[in-house]
């Protein structure tokens, strides 16, 4: 692809501005469209990280006249702007729907009176709900899931009719959707809103289903971000990272790095129109794991994760990422080893303050029936 034009809508967060300073090293021109959210940026200002030689338009993705003010002379774009929270998109309906349903929505109305070559939009992990498994006879199965009987009791894995637990495997993109919260619906909606217009307009269009991101510049104050990032928080605080269920939950923890790599991947291959691509690592870690490893390069392994025997209305049990059409498809292959991520994570979060709001979120949950256990 010639060297692009292109506009990052949610540009200044956590993966938006990694993305940035990946297009302008590979010379690209790069516009950010961010309304910089309070919950993101607790000041409202532009952070002191994101990239001044993109140019920046503080504006809101829902805002028609904001977005056709983006758009001008604009040859692709990457839409990253998205409310973000399983647990939160449970109790502000309203909120999420708004930001990423009617936000996406206003975006592609711009996109039918002034199409760009190139759209990527950010989807979600979160849309398999339970990933794939297989049982002891080798059968798939690609809609398994928990009672909330047995979350009641304890019993956390996810079983055949013998009582003996399924065994997870990676998920590719074929599985059926599975939407466990309305934060997974509107991702849902996000890719295939974009994916019928970019098909109806001739938009080149490709959706890039995001596993659980971590590095640095994710905002360490918002209890909705990502696991990694409020583990973190909460040893900065020198309290222990709550740890749901048991902690032998899998997941897929992939490098920001790699994830602004795989977007950048996405607006230049020529063939990857139509598409939906897990980008992940394609190795599993327990969360248990994952919360001691981030105690282990702070120096903190006297503070223990706390497993709190807990279930979390919208939670699943195992998902990590098939990722063998990402690289047939894109050329992707993750660079950053998971213990080099953190080691090279650590000394960005050393330098970091974080107010810990997890215990309010939590209570915020359990007030609204959202937790069981």
């Amino acid at each position: 692809m010639v060297k692009a034009h292109v506009l990052v809508t949610g540009g200044a967060g956590f993966i938006g501005s990694h993305l940035v300073d990946d297009l302008l090293r590979c010379g690209h021109r790069v516009r950010i469209l961010d309304n910089l959210t309070s919950q993101v940026h607790p000041r409202g200002e532009v952070p002191v990280y994101l990239n001044r030689e993109a140019e920046f338009i503080k504006g809101d993705v829902r805002n028609p006249e904001d977005v056709r003010r983006a758009l001008d002379g604009i040859d692709a774009v990457i839409h990253l702007a998205a409310a973000v929270g399983v647990g939160q998109s449970m109790y502000q309906v309203q909120d999420y729907t708004s930001v990423n349903n009617f936000g996406t929505a206003v975006l592609l109305q711009k996109l039918i009176n002034r199409p760009v070559g190139k759209l990527v939009v950010a989807s979600s992990m979160s849309i398999y709900g339970e990933g794939l498994y297989r049982s002891e006879d080798g059968s798939f199965f690609a809609d398994a899931k928990r009672s909330l009987e047995q979350l009641t009791a304890g019993r956390w894995e996810i079983y055949q009719g013998n009582g003996a637990p399924l065994v997870p495997l990676p998920t590719p993109e074929s599985k059926k959707p599975s939407l466990s919260s309305i934060y997974a619906l509107t991702k849902y909606d996000q890719e295939q809103m974009c994916l019928l217009i970019g098909r109806a307009y001739g938009i080149s269009t490709v959706a890039l289903r995001f596993f659980n991101v971590y590095g640095a510049r994710q905002a360490l104050s918002n209890p909705y971000t990502g696991v990694l990032a409020i583990f973190a928080s909460r040893y900065l605080n020198n309290k222990p990272p709550l740890v749901y269920e048991d902690g032998m939950q899998k997941r897929d923890f992939v490098s920001v790095h790699d994830v602004a790599s795989a977007c950048r991947l996405a607006l230049e291959c020529p063939d990857a129109a139509g598409f939906r691509i897990n980008i992940g690592s394609g190795r599993p870690y327990t969360i248990s794991e994952v919360a001691k490893e981030i105690g282990r390069v702070l120096h903190k392994e006297h503070v223990m994760p706390q497993i709190t025997g807990k279930y979390r209305m919208g939670d699943i049990r195992h998902c990590f990422a098939d990722i063998s059409l990402a690289r047939s498809v894109l050329g992707y292959s993750p660079k950053v080893d998971f213990g080099e991520g953190l080691e090279a994570l650590s000394v960005w979060l050393v330098q970091q303050s974080a107010e810990d709001y997890l215990e309010r979120a939590a209570l915020e949950l359990q007030s609204r029936g959202l937790t069981i256990g």
